[in-house]
């Protein structure tokens, strides 16, 4: 098992600036950082590379897609192509290996109504297009659903994994998020079971997207689900806070979800993960 920090807890780009930031992260006994690739100008991720390589820290990313590149619609399909291209041009310059999100449509558009077929098929067509160029980059891509709140394509496991089937590239997987499946799924159990061997990536937050351990989170049967599935992957925190104005929005965080500084937050939540980890999967202490 990987633990990483996802940065958007602090930044939607990474740069030399948070140098500081990432030795401590390094010193908190993270694997890696998973960097937002929303800015998907390669330069940048050529020029991040080799602080990440000093450091020490592996790298996941994760990217998502606008209104004007919605791969549910003929209209931006190409436009939905080509920025995720872009995304894994910059995974393949900055090193990573999987590129995470909810990219199979845009976040925070809605239609008024469910998913359409020709909705689902336009995006199923996009997403192989793709996966076949993220499997010449060797990245490997995590569909991420989230709830119904945020977007209306895919918001449970059950809907995720058929979309992934009917994808049908090795290069097209899921992931699997505490804070969206408990605000979407009936049995925690059963949705990891739903995408099975499916999941290459997991998010951890609480329900009130703040420090993993704490809150209403099912934490027993999340990690019981993943040692089911002989999950052996990255286990990221997504963790969102009130140090970004840009991000407060978007997050929805009015008041602060957590005692302490974001750091604190991070390293307690590593504590947590690691030993729930064990105790999920019988390793020593």
């Amino acid at each position: 098992m990987k633990y990483g920090m996802n940065m958007l807890l602090w930044t939607t780009e990474v740069t030399d600036a948070d140098a500081t930031l990432l030795n401590d992260l390094k010193e908190a006994g993270f694997d890696g950082i998973e960097v937002p690739l929303f800015d998907t100008n390669v330069t940048k991720s050529t020029k991040l590379r080799p602080i990440l390589d000093d450091i020490g820290l592996e790298r996941t990313a994760v990217t998502i897609c606008s209104a004007d590149s919605n791969p549910v619609s003929s209209i931006t399909a190409k436009a939905a192509i080509d920025h995720l291209k872009r995304a894994i041009d910059s995974c393949h310059e900055l090193g990573v290996k999987v590129l995470c999100g909810p990219f199979h449509s845009a976040l925070g558009v809605f239609s008024d109504a469910g998913p359409t077929a020709e909705e689902l098929e336009c995006s199923q067509n996009v997403m192989r297009t793709v996966a076949e160029y993220a499997k010449e980059a060797e990245v490997m891509l995590a569909l991420e659903y989230l709830n119904r709140f945020e977007c209306y394509l895919l918001n449970c496991a059950e809907d995720t994994a058929k979309f992934v089937d009917a994808v049908d590239h090795p290069n097209l997987r899921s992931m699997y998020d505490t804070f969206h499946a408990h605000i979407e799924e009936k049995n925690i159990i059963d949705a990891i079971k739903n995408l099975g061997n499916r999941i290459v990536h997991v998010h951890a937050s609480a329900n009130d997207r703040s420090t993993p351990g704490t809150g209403a989170v099912d934490w027993e049967n999340t990690f019981d689900g993943l040692y089911n599935t002989s999950y052996d992957g990255w286990i990221v925190i997504e963790a969102f806070g009130r140090s970004m104005p840009d991000l407060i929005a978007a997050t929805k965080i009015w008041r602060s979800m957590f005692n302490g500084t974001e750091l604190e937050l991070a390293i307690a939540g590593l504590k947590f993960l690691r030993r729930e980890v064990r105790a999920a999967w019988g390793l020593p202490s």
